[in-house]
């Protein structure tokens, strides 16, 4: 495989997994009631809403600002402090709108643009494990919001049968 054609394959499939995992979030989000949205468990627990509101702010610092270089003002304390005051659609809205602009600067990056260092968060990391640092970081919170839905409605939220096979007929696929 060329070099080129990594870089495509990396790019892309990073792309496909965050609008995967955002595809779960809002399913869960749109489920959930308001007071339901802002629940915590305790004080040591975030509420989906403050699960949704630092996935903004995570993958504006990191990617719009840290890799396209974009100006980014951000409080990252004051996503984990929030106790309400934001709709479903004020916290949804947000983190489309960062999903659909990293994601089109994702697809963009070069070998090049990969291999750079850059100044993250207090970090210098290349622009592979900038990347990977948001889609996996991505991730593992989709994942605490999934099981948060689940525990709160008693729902299965699988996307797999029990084959392993995509329930929504998407495949895992890069396009």
């Amino acid at each position: 495989m060329s070099k080129e054609s990594l870089t495509r394959e990396f790019t892309s499939y990073g792309v496909v997994k965050l609008r995967d995992h955002l595809g779960q979030i809002q399913r869960c989000a749109k489920m959930l009631s308001e007071v339901q949205l802002w629940y915590r468990a305790n004080e040591k627990s975030n509420s989906v809403a403050n699960l949704l509101l630092h996935l903004t702010g995570n993958v504006r610092q990191w990617i719009i600002g840290g890799i396209a270089g974009r100006p980014v003002d951000r409080a990252r304390q004051a996503e984990f402090d929030a106790r309400g005051g934001q709709t479903r659609d004020e916290l949804l809205g947000p983190l489309e709108e960062v999903i659909n602009e990293a994601c089109a600067v994702v697809r963009t990056l070069s070998e090049q643009d990969l291999a750079k260092e850059y100044e993250i968060q207090a970090y210098t990391i290349s622009g592979i494990a900038a990347v990977m640092h948001v889609v996996e970081h991505f991730a593992f919170h989709t994942g605490q919001i999934i099981t948060t839905t689940k525990w709160l409605l008693n729902v299965d939220l699988s996307l797999y049968d029990e084959q392993g096979h995509r329930r929504d007929g998407r495949t895992e696929e890069v396009p």
